[in-house]
């Protein structure tokens, strides 16, 4: 009947943080996020930072009862870390990585090598049309004042709205849950709501219970790096659950629960990430409601400009950095020139008076080789970091005219 309630769909969202040989107790902590889920019944579960497939084996054994679908999604060196466990059969899955995925020489953060990407399963949950239900990571911050990967996260804010606007299409509901590494303010947030009319689950929950202000990474939890929290004491949120209805459904938020520390009868949390626990309500109406953008045309064209400016931004310290690794590449050639000349001197008899110092020639000519193949190598890194900022600006203008044109 219309207007008649279709499914209550209950969410489990959590970056576990359950680095191999890094994070502490992970074997223990994904044993516990296991029990968990096995016990409390969600019909969907979206985890980040899984990076061992051994860790999802066992998760899946111990969860294929209840959760009989499942799907890990590979990507970068050492793994896109997203896994999705649901109630619902899985019909078909997509991955899609960034184009712009931090700096492989930045080798204490760690996110080129692990290909942030979305993984998209699609599904059908009960009587209700196709369901989209992207997990995701986006890169993280690590330093707030002197943010060097903004321009790259909202490169990928700008490519998760664009996936989600041109996959979305047949669907009639759509599900985001994941570690955006955004605080709910950042422009990359606004833009992504806006762009594809995504509502925020914490927002619009009629009931909420959890954290103070629904934050995910907290001072009370033990494994949470305070120098994070230094600017903001209380906690920040950066893990969300978002959602919206394309055509003839509506979904509400009917509660949102987080974690807060400790897992219940356990002296440690799931992760440093407090879990998001969503219930959301699904209705079918009677005439299609027509896919529509998150805000008002002009609020969503300062949103767009903005963003804009810092991807230009970007763009221009991308330039420089690829000037400064191809004057280095540059002068590294010319060294080794003039060290072949000087050797086909001394071969040719030319300055026989001196004795020839082979040993450091051979050293300084590995070196000049060395600096030659780093240098070009960050160059062509940097010349492609460069085309995909500039792409992403050229984007960005454009529906910034259309945007602007609209009566």
């Amino acid at each position: 009947m219309e207007g008649e309630p279709t499914l209550r769909l209950r969410i489990f969202d959590l970056n576990c943080w359950a680095i191999r040989y890094l994070s502490r107790r992970r074997q223990e902590r994904v044993r516990l996020i296991g029990d968990t889920l096995r016990q409390d019944g969600f019909d969907l579960v979206l985890l980040q930072e899984v990076w061992s497939e051994q860790d999802y084996s066992e998760l899946k054994v111990k969860l294929a009862s209840c959760y009989p679908f499942s799907h890990y999604f590979r990507s970068g060196v050492i793994g896109s870390g997203l896994c999705v466990f649901s109630k619902f059969p899985i019909l078909d899955t997509l991955l899609y990585q960034y184009s712009l995925n931090g700096y492989p020489y930045m080798l204490q953060h760690g996110d080129w090598f692990c290909g942030k990407s979305v993984g998209l399963p699609g599904s059908r949950a009960g009587v209700t049309a196709p369901l989209l239900s992207p997990s995701l990571q986006l890169h993280a911050e690590y330093c707030r004042d002197k943010d060097a990967y903004l321009p790259h996260r909202l490169v990928q804010a700008w490519e998760l709205a664009q996936f989600i606007r041109h996959t979305s299409k047949a669907a009639d509901v759509v599900l985001l849950g994941g570690d955006l590494n955004m605080h709910p303010e950042d422009v990359g947030i606004r833009l992504l709501r806006g762009w594809t009319g995504l509502r925020d689950a914490f927002a619009e929950a009629m009931h909420f219970e959890g954290c103070k202000n629904g934050c995910t990474l907290v001072p009370d939890n033990c494994f949470t790096n305070n120098s994070e929290l230094l600017p903001f004491p209380l906690g920040i949120r950066i893990d969300y659950i978002l959602y919206k209805a394309i055509s003839s459904f509506t979904v509400k938020c009917e509660e949102l629960k987080t974690t807060t520390g400790r897992a219940p009868g356990r002296d440690i949390p799931f992760s440093d990430h407090e879990a998001v626990m969503a219930t959301l309500h699904i209705q079918r109406q009677g005439q299609p409601a027509g896919a529509t953008l998150g805000t008002s045309d002009p609020a969503l064209a300062d949103v767009v400009t903005e963003a804009r400016t810092e991807v230009a931004a970007g763009l221009r310290a991308a330039r420089r950095q690829r000037y400064s690794t191809g004057r280095m590449a540059v002068l590294a050639l010319l060294l080794l020139l003039l060290q072949a000349a000087a050797a086909l001197g001394t071969l040719a008899g030319l300055g026989t008076e001196q004795p020839f110092p082979k040993l450091s020639f051979c050293l300084l000519a590995f070196l000049a080789l060395g600096v030659l193949v780093l240098a070009t190598g960050l160059h062509l890194f940097h010349t492609m970091e460069v085309k995909k900022l500039h792409g992403t600006e050229d984007q960005m203008g454009m529906v910034l005219r259309a945007l602007q044109e609209r009566p």
